[in-house]
């Protein structure tokens, strides 16, 4: 299955690419789809396949996390993040 998943912008690349953590794993993203929110350091992303969806809350992170884990697929939506392979 293919989620959205929440992730915390840690470093600012370029105009283009950041620095997310999703529980441990970091990995570099596209947020050019968002850019105009005006993303910053320790702002939540939802991520779906190594783009930046949208801006969301870290309460809304935190749900989103734990409905993951909920339903089993939490490793899953880990391993998809560790294949993202932005340069």
């Amino acid at each position: 299955m293919c989620l959205a998943i929440p992730g915390k912008i840690i470093e600012l690349l370029d105009d283009n690419l950041a620095m997310i953590d999703v529980s441990g794993v970091r990995r570099k993203v596209n947020i050019s789809l968002i850019k105009h929110e005006n993303v910053q350091v320790d702002d939540w992303v939802l991520i779906h396949v190594g783009f930046a969806m949208n801006k969301i809350s870290e309460e809304q992170a935190k749900e989103q996390l734990q409905l993951l884990a909920e339903i089993g697929e939490e490793q899953e939506a880990l391993a998809e993040v560790k294949g993202y392979q932005f340069e």
